[in-house]
């Protein structure tokens, strides 16, 4: 087909097709094995999929005592796309995912004698890798955030924790991996603001802007509190002021997600008794704090619950628990700041149903990602890459534009 279309065409034509139909069409010739393989194909087709594509929900949640993971389309019907089954990876067998960024989902795999194990995994084109361990030891609990340096085309993982000798709630060194690198490197040269936090075995990192974050608190006189941040970029950490209301309250009452694509929000619930929920509508600009949403338990007898909070959709609704299924909520209703009525059309049950209790929501993308360098999981429906009828349909239809 090279003979008859100029090598820019054929990049244009399979820049904008679907992760399966790419890696099937490997098995065409060496020469576009060589392309779709490529670092520079494999960048060019993510920003085309980030640029074009629905985005997905990467959701975990937990039914008994096995682990369950499905792909949702994040549109209107809340669709869904596809039930996964995770790998059984050769560290262990239980996982629990941690993060995902352009594809690649960082899972944190459960072994018999407790060692910190994490693999990097594309669903998408059933590859992974399995990361070397940590030096960390001793570590009663531990934050993880998982992101990607735009600057160096790099993936990277973070460790920050509290030591098994030390329960008031200080630093160990946190460790860094870097898969360029494909170490881990203690931070002992950086120096973390002085602030506690409470970490949670297993809890993660909002990754927003370049940069992890999380709750911290300082004790004395005054109790404070602000979020605490790593710049994966210029490896340093640093400090974001909360709303002014929140910096006195109590740490345990809040908690922190990532807002869209590139800001944060906090939530709050005070004596169980008041819920509001802040965004920070500007990133870095402490002014922009908006409170946009709070329910009273106290002053209003219809509400016996307040949602459990999972994060943002794309289009700037709040992911939520309600029972066993998952709604959202428009917070651009008029009535949004002062109630919320499950029998109005401010909420919308998607009837996503899952098991027992739902863990973790995530963007996703389909992506190409570490098709060049990760381990393939040699699943039974990914060992024929032969072309068959649908894929060379879907190829030579007059359907994809390359104006």
């Amino acid at each position: 087909m090279s003979d008859y279309l100029p090598e820019a065409v054929i990049l244009e034509i399979l820049k904008r097709l679907p992760v399966k139909s790419l890696v099937r069409f490997r098995s065409v010739c060496k020469t576009w094995n060589t392309l779709i393989s490529h670092p520079s194909f494999i960048s060019t087709h993510l920003q085309s999929s980030l640029s074009n594509n629905t985005p997905f929900l990467f959701i975990q949640s937990v039914k008994g005592i096995s682990f369950e993971f499905s792909w949702h389309y994040d549109n209107d019907g809340f669709d869904k796309f596809n039930q996964l089954q995770l790998p059984v990876f050769d560290c262990g067998s239980d996982s629990l995912v941690i993060g995902s960024v352009n594809g690649v989902i960082c899972a944190q795999v459960f072994s018999y004698d407790n060692s910190l194990n994490f693999v990097l995994w594309n669903p998408s084109i059933q590859n992974y890798i399995p990361l070397p361990q940590p030096s960390i030891r001793d570590v009663v609990d531990l934050n993880i955030g998982f992101g990607f340096d735009s600057k160096t085309n790099d993936y990277k993982l973070l460790l920050v924790g509290v030591g098994v000798e030390d329960f008031s709630g200080n630093w160990i060194n946190p460790c860094l991996f870097s898969l360029n690198q494909n170490c881990w490197k203690t931070l002992t040269a950086t120096i973390p603001p002085n602030y506690n936090f409470d970490a949670a075995y297993g809890a993660t990192l909002p990754f927003v802007n370049g940069a992890f974050h999380w709750l911290g608190f300082q004790t004395g006189n005054r109790f404070s509190n602000a979020i605490m941040g790593f710049d994966l970029s210029i490896e340093e950490f640093m400090l974001i002021s909360l709303p002014e209301s929140l910096i006195g309250s109590w740490s345990g009452s809040l908690s922190i997600f990532k807002y869209g694509e590139s800001s944060i929000a906090v939530q709050r619930l005070r004596h169980g008794e008041l819920y509001e929920l802040w965004v920070m509508k500007e990133y870095g600009v402490i002014e922009s704090w908006t409170k946009v949403l709070t329910l009273s338990l106290a002053t209003d007898p219809r509400y016996t619950w307040f949602p459990k909070v999972m994060g943002f959709r794309k289009n700037g609704e709040v992911l939520h628990v309600h029972n066993t299924k998952m709604a959202s909520l428009d917070l651009n209703s008029q009535q949004m700041e002062t109630s919320l009525d499950l029998n109005r059309r401010q909420m919308e049950f998607h009837g996503v149903e899952f098991g027992a209790e739902l863990l973790s929501v995530h963007s996703y993308v389909e992506s190409l990602v570490l098709l060049d360098k990760a381990v393939d999981v040699h699943s039974e429906s990914d060992v024929d890459h032969s072309m068959d009828s649908s894929d060379l349909d879907e190829w030579s239809g007059g359907e994809v534009d390359v104006a």
